[in-house]
C-alpha cells in the first residue's frame, strides 16, 4: 500500500521543517508542500485499494459461480 503509510513520522519532520533555522522560509513553504502531496496521494492510495477491496469481494462469487476459482 502506501510509502508513508504512517503519518506520525511525516507530522515530525513538518515539526521540524517549522523549527528549523537552517532552511530559509521559501525552503520550509517548497518543503512542507512536498510533505502535503504525499499526503494526499496516501489518501488516494488508500482510497483506491479500498475501493478495490470492495470490487474484488463483489466479483469473487461471481467467478466462484463460472467456476473460474
Amino acid at each position: 500500500m502506501s510509502s508513508h503509510k504512517d503519518h506520525t513520522h511525516l507530522e515530525k519532520i513538518q515539526d521540524g521543517i517549522k523549527d528549523s533555522t537552517v532552511l530559509s522560509d521559501e525552503e520550509k513553504t517548497l518543503t512542507m508542500r512536498h510533505i502535503d502531496e504525499w499526503l494526499l496521494e496516501d489518501r488516494a492510495e488508500g482510497t483506491l485499494y479500498n475501493e478495490l477491496i470492495n470490487l474484488a469481494s463483489g466479483i469473487k462469487p461471481m467467478l466462484a459461480e463460472l467456476g473460474l476459482i
